[in-house]
């Protein structure tokens, strides 16, 4: 018998149509200086020079900061520097009875630089548009960059859609489960004491007195957060910007970055500077080891940047707000790609392609490993970044850090000026707090397996963040180009949705696997269905496997308070959670207990309360036993996530193994987090140093700033006595 409750619902999808069409139509209005798009339950005004969102009225409430004089809702990238504007109604609402509206705010370069905010500078023709649907209770907005071939060369720097909003209304802040909290005031931040960074500072007022709060708390994995935003305990609303896609976003699955966060005042002497509620969808950034978009001499580049959705909601109770902005997401999820947009490069569904195929785990010494948390994607081949030569760069952009115009600066400025500082030994770490069988598919690789670039593999950099450009930009790192990923079943099958037309390198990755799968020279044509059939991961191995530590999952999450990894200083409380440093002994240590999820410099000074200061060199011990005296090669496979120091050196029964000299800095310490780009790194060495029963290998960073350290994924020992040892 069907219930009064399902009679409801179905009544209710029934007549939804009918709901919508009587509901209030989208008109568009101008003036000189702006457009006004309304439906009755949102209303916008969009600047015509800038592209910038100047008001977003929501129950005829302001939600945006319109009283402290600071750009309200922008595109980081936006129209105000160019040669010409064009501002128009690209979809008027008069021709379709009001059914939606959309204006446009194009920007022609003429080959001069664009932007020069926070974000930096580009030299490429950028389009702001927003649009507004009947019956939508939010607005979308997209950007739409082009680069024709006789424009210069360029970079990107940070680039990101950021909105701040009225603080009067909002004080409740949601990225994920973990982190859904009342937010401090105004007045609690500007009455705060500075830490070891600008950003970071402890609350002396408040319901978080004594705490420290600190913006990279709330960075987010941007694959699993889809709708983020803030709510009101009072008016009961909430303002969220909602991903129906991660296609145009940097660094794929595994990329975390910024969400939301109070802004961030830095000037300590103004105790009412305003430091409103910020929202913010960044797609391309230095964060956690950055991205690369670099657009060369006679390049043809045009990217598309969402739509993506900005939400208003409201509810009887505050709590039911971020279950229904999550609901929202999942329905953009399914229209996406959506059918109004017209104009621009974007594919709409049926000019898509969709990619079948299971993913088939082959590894003699693991035969009954399951793969978890299987992800699998279609990626641009990898590539090498084009050179662009330094020049004057207008803005905070500039390319401080990243080599060869990278742009670094903006929401980053801080973290890349203290960059070389933190390198060396100068502490910059920041703070917060803990929240509460198919055709043939091509050439199949592994791109952990031997004979890369150098003998080393994920190699990145740039963005600010690194210490000159990678030799080759791949998935982590790119922001050039698309990228299409999916979470497939637990038995290895995948489907991947929507993808726009083009070749692709497959890739898989999963917990428990070390490395990656990549098959080359994927062709997707529009409208196809590809099967894939069976795809065998074969991954790399040097030898039998002698023991490990943790699990192959890209961040450093499952070791000793990896848990709670957004909390401040750490790095102080290492020394008092391990005094002799970490004595890890095979067989019989856990390492969810007996492992430090990231290995610091030692903090020698007691009376240490703001994380400043130098720590002396850590050594970190693994004790494991041998039956037999082994020889020919072995292999120390050390899996990384996290990087403050440039060296990490082996020492096995007192003889050296060697010293990795090649790691590239992605301040994943310094700015709390537990995941930032992926790389291995392998000593190989003569077997013969080892030897029946007790041995022992040291892993020793140097002395330096007190995050300058080593965040590893994983780690494993592997011995091939067949192999000729060096």
């Amino acid at each position: 018998m069907i219930s009064l409750k399902e009679l409801a619902t179905a009544a209710f999808f029934i007549f939804l149509p009918a709901l919508l069409q009587a509901a209030p139509g989208v008109t568009i209005s101008e003036d000189d200086n702006s457009f006004t798009l309304g439906n009755g339950l949102v209303t916008i005004s969009v600047s015509k020079r800038s592209g910038d969102l100047l008001s977003l009225e929501y129950k005829k409430l302001e939600m945006l900061d319109t009283a402290s004089g600071r750009q309200e809702a922008y595109w980081s990238h936006n129209t105000s520097r160019a040669a010409k504007v064009i501002p128009s109604v690209t979809i008027d609402p008069k021709a379709n009875g009001g059914a939606r509206g959309e204006v446009a705010i194009k920007g022609i370069s003429g080959g001069s630089q664009m932007g020069g905010g926070p974000g930096g500078s580009i030299t490429a023709d950028i389009e702001i548009r927003y649009a507004l649907g009947r019956g939508e209770s939010g607005v979308y907005t997209y950007s739409v960059f082009s680069h024709p071939t006789n424009y210069p060369p360029t970079s990107l720097g940070e680039a990101r859609f950021c909105m701040k909003l009225n603080d009067d209304i909002f004080d409740w802040m949601t990225v994920d489960a973990s982190r859904n909290m009342k937010m401090i005031s105004t007045y609690d931040w500007n009455h705060a004491t500075q830490m070891n960074m600008k950003e970071a500072r402890r609350m002396n007022t408040g319901i978080y007195q004594g705490e420290v709060e600190h913006k990279y708390d709330y960075s987010a994995n941007q694959f699993d957060v889809r709708a983020w935003g803030w709510s009101s305990t009072e008016k009961k609303i909430g303002l969220w910007l909602v991903n129906p896609s991660v296609e145009y976003l940097s660094g794929g699955p595994t990329k975390y970055e910024l969400s939301s966060h109070r802004d961030a005042t830095f000037n300590t002497n103004n105790l009412t500077a305003p430091a409103p509620p910020t929202l913010l969808n960044y797609w391309r950034s230095s964060h956690y080891g950055g991205s690369i978009c670099n657009i060369g001499t006679n390049d043809a580049w045009t990217k598309v940047i969402g739509p993506f959705l900005i939400y208003c909601n409201s509810a009887d109770n505050r709590e039911s707000l971020w279950p229904d902005a999550l609901a929202q997401a999942d329905k953009e999820a399914k229209a996406w790609p959506y059918d109004w947009v017209q104009g621009v490069d974007y594919p709409h569904k049926n000019e898509r392609g969709t990619v079948t195929g299971k993913i088939v785990l082959i590894d003699p010494q693991a035969p009954d490993l399951r793969m978890k948390n299987l992800l699998v994607g279609l990626t641009a081949p990898d590539y090498a970044p084009a050179i662009i030569p330094r020049g004057p760069r207008p803005g905070r952009g500039g390319g401080r850090a990243g080599g060869f115009g990278l742009a670094g600066g903006g929401e980053d400025e801080a973290a890349m000026t203290n960059l070389n500082s933190s390198i060396a030994g100068t502490n910059d770490s920041f703070g917060g707090r803990p929240a509460r069988g198919g055709p043939d598919i091509g050439t199949l690789a592994s791109t952990n397996g031997p004979g890369g670039t150098n003998g080393f593999r994920g190699r990145f950099g740039g963005g600010g963040g690194g210490f000159g450009l990678p030799r080759t930009v791949e998935w982590q790192n790119d922001a050039r180009n698309y990228e299409f990923w999916v979470r497939a079943s637990d038995d290895g099958t995948f489907t991947i949705p929507n993808v726009r037309p083009g070749k692709y390198t497959l890739h898989a990755i999963a917990d428990g696997v070390l490395g990656d799968l990549a098959v080359t020279n994927i062709a997707v044509a529009s409208s196809q269905s590809l099967p894939l059939g069976d795809v065998d991961w074969r991954p790399v191995r040097f030898g039998r496997q002698l023991w490990d530590i943790g699990i192959p999952n890209r961040t450093a999450s499952e070791f000793f308070k990896g848990d709670d990894y957004y909390h401040w200083g750490w790095y102080l409380q290492y020394p008092k959670l391990f005094p002799l440093d970490v004595n890890y002994v095979v067989g019989q240590s856990d390492y969810r207990k007996d492992w430090f999820f990231e290995q610091l410099p030692y903090n020698t000074d007691t009376n240490n309360t703001t994380g400043n200061g130098r720590g002396d060199g850590t050594t970190w011990a693994v004790i494991f036993n041998l039956t037999n005296a082994p020889h020919g090669k072995a292999t120390l496979r050390l899996a990384i996530c996290g990087v403050g120091t440039r060296t990490l050196s082996g020492i096995m029964n007192d003889q050296p193994i060697g010293t990795v000299t090649n790691l590239t800095y992605n301040a994943t310490i310094n700015r709390d987090g537990i995941g930032g780009s992926w790389c291995e790194r392998d000593l190989a060495f003569n077997a013969s140093l080892m030897k029946a029963g007790t041995n022992t290998l040291e892993l020793t960073i140097p002395p330096g700033g007190l995050t300058s350290g080593i965040m590893y994924d994983y780690l494993r020992l592997e011995l091939d006595e067949a192999a000729t040892s060096k």
